[in-house]
Parts: C-alpha cells; structure tokens; sequence
C-alpha cells in the first residue's frame, strides 16, 4: 500500500514520509505537498529510492492469419 505520512510538530515544523514507494515515485507523489507547505530544509533518501520500478509491458502479437 502506497502511503504519505504527514507530521505536523508543536514547533511548526512538518515532515514527510512516503512509503510504499519505489524509485524516483515517492518525489513525485508527494510533490504536490511540499509546494503547498513550502521551502524545503532538507531530505533523507530511504533505500527503496534507489530501487527502480518494474514497468511490465504485455504486447499481442498475432501468431496466425
């Protein structure tokens, strides 16, 4: 299950956490926040960053006639 964890602390300050990402994806979905909250301060890379996303591609190919 793909997720975005939002925590809002007493100080203002608001982290991110996306899970069930792979790849370049977890930017890319939770991009949309981060515009509307604001500067970024800094972020940290989870391994699953770095793994890349199976994309399968299924294509018929007629055999007969």
């Amino acid at each position: 299950m793909k997720e975005i964890i939002i925590d809002f602390a007493d100080d203002g300050e608001v982290k991110l956490e996306t899970r069930g990402f792979k790849g370049k994806s977890c930017k890319l979905e939770a991009q949309f926040i981060k515009d509307l909250l604001g500067q970024e301060i800094s972020s940290q890379l989870t391994p699953a960053y770095f793994e890349t996303e199976t994309v399968s591609t299924r294509r018929h190919l007629p055999l007969c006639g």
